[in-house]
Formats: C-alpha cells, sequence, structure tokens
C-alpha cells in the first residue's frame, strides 16, 4: 500500500509555536546567532486515493486561511540545522490517531494509517555543540525520539505476538544473590522481601511462576496500587521545635492516638500506626459518633462519595457527589505533557467509573525556581522551566479537550521540590442516585473493556512511583507514562450520563497504570477470571 507524505505549515502570522521555540532556545540556550526556526508538522498516509488525499489535504491536514502546504517534500536551505522529531514506537500519538479518524469520517471506509513528525528547521550559524543542545532541550527521550528524514515504504506495523508465557525456570530454587539479580534485571519495583515472600509462597505451590504472575503481582503490590509507603508502620513519631505550628500539629497527633483507642478498642495491637490510618480515620471517628450519616457506602472503591438532596428543575433530587485526587509526580517530572495530562485523566476516571459526571477540578503542583537558567540542570533531569511550562500545558490541554472547568491552579517554589517535582490533580463529579446500580459480580457476567485503545505507553506505569531512579531514569522510563486520550474520556462522560446505560453497569472500575489485571481484579472481586479470555 503506498505511503503519500503531505507537510503543513502555519503561515507567518499564525506561527505561534515557531516563534516561541524560537525565543525559548535563544533565552534558556544563550543562543544569540539563531536568526529564524520554522515548524511544520508531517504526516505519513496510507489507505486512500488521490482523491480522498485531494479532499483530506485542506479540511484534515490543514486549514487554508491559516496553513501552507507543501506535496510529499518542502524546500528547506541547504545551510539550515533540520531536526525530526516523532512519538515513540508504541506510544499513543493523539495527532495521527486524530487525522486517521478524520479521514475515515470524510470517506466512510476503514480508517487509514496515519504517521506523524514535527519537522523544526533552525536557520542561522550554529555550531555543533549548540545543535546537539538544541538536540538534547527538544528531544525528552521519555516521550519521543529523532525521526528519519525519508519516507517510509510502508506504515504497516509487525509485531511479534508471542503464543506461550514464559515461566521463570528455577525460580523456588535460587539463593537469595540469584533472587536479587532476578529482581534487578527484571526491573522489578517490589522489594528484595516482597520478591521472597512471593518464592516462598510458590514454592507452597510446588512450581514456578510465570512471567506475567510476577508482573502482575510487580502492580499489585507497587505504590500507586497498594499505597505500600502509606501502610508502613510508624514506630518512632517525633515532633522537633517549640513553636506554635509544632505545638498544635502535636496535640492533632495525641488526638488521633486516642481516637485509635475508640475505634479499634482490643485490636489497637493489630492496627499498626501509619500514614494511612491516620488519613483515615478523621472518617472513622466520624462514623462512630453518628456524623457521618451521608456518606455513601459500597464495595466499589472509585472515589470519595457523600448523599446529597440538590433542587432540579425545581424539584429535590438525591444525588451522589463525589470527588477524587490523583497525585503524578514522578510521570509529570520525567515527561511533564502526559504525566500532568493523565494526572487530570486519572483523577476524571475514578468518579467517572462511579457513573457520574465530572464538572469542576483543581491544580496543586510544586516546583523549584522555573527562572534558574538550564545550564544548572541537574544532571538527568529536565530543567525545572522545562517541567512548570509543558506539565502546565498537558493539564490545560487535557482538561480543555474534555471540557472541563479548573477553578483552582497555585504553583509553589521551593528549592525542594528541585528533588522531586509534586502534580496533583483535583476532581468533583455527581450523579442521580437513581442513575448507579451496585450489585456483586456473578460468575458468566460480562466484562467490557471499554474506552481508547492504548499503545505500550503506561505499561509498568504503576510500577514506577515506586521504584528508586537514577540519572537513567529518563531514557528508561518511558513506558511507564501513559498518554492521554481526552476526545474517548469525553464521549465516556456523555454517556455514562445516559441512564439506559449506567443502569446495566453492575459494578464499574477505571482502566488506570495498574492495567487490565488490576482493574478487573478488583472489579471482579474473588471471581475465578481467566485473563486470556477476556
Amino acid at each position: 500500500m503506498s505511503v503519500r507524505r503531505i507537510l503543513s505549515e502555519k503561515k507567518s502570522e499564525f506561527a505561534v509555536e515557531a516563534k516561541g521555540i524560537l525565543h525559548d532556545v535563544c533565552a534558556d540556550l544563550d543562543i544569540s546567532t539563531l536568526t529564524d526556526v520554522r515548524v511544520i508538522n508531517r504526516y505519513d498516509v496510507s489507505g486512500i486515493t488521490d482523491e480522498e488525499y485531494e479532499q483530506a489535504k485542506t479540511v484534515v491536514f490543514s486549514e487554508p486561511p491559516v496553513d501552507n502546504v507543501f506535496d510529499e517534500t518542502i524546500d528547506l536551505s541547504d545551510s539550515c540545522f533540520v531536526l525530526n522529531i516523532e512519538s515513540l514506537p508504541g506510544q499513543y500519538d493523539q495527532r495521527a490517531d486524530s487525522a486517521a479518524q478524520c479521514i475515515q469520517f470524510l470517506t466512510q471506509k476503514e480508517r487509514p494509517i496515519v504517521k506523524t513528525a514535527k519537522v523544526v528547521a533552525f536557520f542561522g550559524s550554529l555550531t555543533e555543540d549548540q545543535k546537539a543542545a538544541i538536540k538534547k532541550y527538544l528531544i525528552n527521550p521519555v516521550e519521543c525520539r529523532e525521526a528519519a528524514s525519508e519516507k517510509p515504504e510502508t506504515l504497516e506495523d509487525k509485531y511479534e505476538i508471542p503464543t506461550t508465557v514464559e515461566t521463570i525456570n528455577d525460580f523456588t530454587d535460587l539463593d537469595d544473590a540469584g533472587l536479587e539479580a532476578l529482581r534487578s534485571s527484571m526491573g522489578l519495583a517490589m522489594s528484595f522481601a516482597d520478591i521472597k515472600f512471593t518464592q516462598d509462597y510458590f514454592k507452597t505451590l510446588k512450581r514456578n511462576p510465570t512471567v506475567t504472575e510476577i508482573r502482575v503481582l510487580d502492580t499489585y503490590w507497587s505504590d500507586h496500587c497498594r499505597h505500600t509507603t502509606f501502610n508502613t508502620e510508624l514506630t518512632d513519631v517525633r515532633f522537633d521545635g517549640d513553636d506554635e505550628l509544632t505545638a498544635e500539629i502535636k496535640k492533632t497527633y495525641e488526638e488521633y492516638l486516642e481516637s485509635r483507642k475508640d475505634i479499634y478498642g482490643d485490636r489497637i495491637s493489630k492496627k499498626h500506626i501509619c500514614l494511612m490510618d491516620i488519613a483515615t480515620m478523621a472518617a472513622r471517628k466520624l462514623k462512630k459518633d453518628g456524623k457521618l450519616d451521608d456518606l455513601d457506602e459500597s464495595e466499589e472503591i472509585n472515589a470519595c462519595s457523600i448523599k446529597v438532596r440538590i433542587k432540579v428543575d425545581g424539584e429535590d433530587q438525591d444525588y451522589i457527589f463525589m470527588f477524587k485526587n490523583e497525585t503524578h509526580n514522578h510521570p509529570t517530572e520525567i515527561e511533564p505533557f502526559g504525566g500532568a495530562a493523565t494526572c487530570l485523566g486519572g483523577a476524571i476516571r475514578d468518579p467517572l467509573s462511579g457513573r457520574s459526571y465530572v464538572y469542576q477540578a483543581m491544580r496543586v503542583t510544586g516546583a523549584g525556581d522555573p527562572t534558574v537558567p538550564v545550564s544548572m540542570t541537574l544532571e538527568g533531569k529536565l530543567s525545572q522551566k522545562k517541567i512548570v511550562r509543558t506539565a502546565a500545558a498537558g493539564y490545560s490541554s487535557y482538561g480543555n479537550q474534555i471540557g472541563l472547568a479548573t477553578g483552582q491552579v497555585d504553583e509553589i517554589y521551593h528549592p525542594g521540590y528541585v528533588a522531586k517535582r509534586m502534580e496533583i490533580g483535583a476532581v468533583v463529579g455527581a450523579a442521580p442516585a437513581s442513575n448507579i446500580v451496585r450489585e456483586r459480580p456473578q460468575a458468566g457476567d460480562i466484562i467490557v473493556l471499554l474506552g481508547g485503545r492504548t499503545g505500550r505507553d503506561g505499561i509498568g506505569g504503576a510500577t514506577g512511583s515506586s521504584k528508586a531512579h537514577n540519572t537513567a531514569s529518563v531514557v528508561t522510563c518511558g513506558s511507564e507514562v501513559q498518554k492521554g486520550n481526552p476526545p474517548t474520556e469525553r464521549k465516556l462522560q456523555r454517556l455514562f450520563r445516559n441512564p439506559e446505560v449506567t443502569k446495566l453497569i453492575i459494578r464499574c472500575n477505571d482502566f488506570g497504570a495498574g492495567g487490565v489485571s488490576v482493574a478487573i481484579g478488583e472489579l471482579a472481586d474473588g471471581l475465578e477470571i481467566d485473563l486470556d479470555k477476556v
């Protein structure tokens, strides 16, 4: 199937992106000899006729009032420095996906294959060191790479589909050194104690585990899914300082200890002190004291839910009000756009899976000083300026596409956030109580995976926050950052507002970084399920 190439460039009056890159490169990299920048969106497409191509040229690939379009090639000066940038193989490319969908709308035929790249041309006198600095500045190896300039002969992706699942031979016989070597070679997030516990378990089964089983356990036991850090037992709690704030914190902690006695009674010796217990104690205490009658409780764990009465067209109705926050510190630090975008998208998914409509959001972030020169960036990290700007763009892009109002945006600047970024997205949603059905799944029930097709992005994503990272992480952790698909999630938002749909759902769980095993595992809650048949 032949491959066509089309290039689309904003006319000079509308070349905002190109002017922005020119300004940023000159200012951040201290390059004064750069005179101009051109940005061209490159599309390679196969599966359409000449007529369909001509029709799509000015409808899908460009807007005639603001874009110039070039067939196959574009005339650039031999003296300019050209950088071709494309998404990593297997990652979700929203521009390519949207273009393919739009062409399908036009043709009413099978969806064509579209691959995209961004061509950035730099004009002026540049040394080889400056070219290398520009390349490093614009290409984040977690999300993209330098693309070839030649047009490919085919756009077909050839993946080898495994027919068997590998078993880890001799797993139950490995000594401690062998277990540690296996844990390291597989890049597992679980601790040595975890993999030792796993080995002991499979010894009782008298068999070795498959790679899939170890990966699933690694995901389930990650900070993202099990909240390992928050459940870590605290055995030595001290309060340093004698100021008023410290005294208030200490008083609050003492009230927490008294509440534990009231809540747990004789069971207190079995309930260790941890951050999770501290965080949930207030709700436990309020509930026991009869002050939480409006709490909506169920076996579904989607988002914090309360029962409310609101007026709809002048009539009082029962509603379920949900709120949820999500942190994406690790992915935003290594891939700011996707990390911040899916921080919001992930927060939306939880109340959405509770069948509620999410209508408002909040964003709170922590960063180092974004005015510090790029040259002072810590080795192995992105500059604070890059993180701050690109994360803001990612969050706003996702929110704007899904149609979500953000009422509060607050960024805290502190030197401590140079070591680890903070990215929090919080949302609220609501739905008529009558639209929500919650029942226990039974054997034979149909499980539906609903949403956008994903690539290799997000694989192992849940484990990323549990790993120790180093200067190589920015290269090796690309698959840990999910790529958001807000148009598809917006469709789900609309679909779940239809009571004829939501009343068919007996239980729902969001499909996040934990992947299909965690989503269906929480959904089924004890049912025997063969994932190969889902």
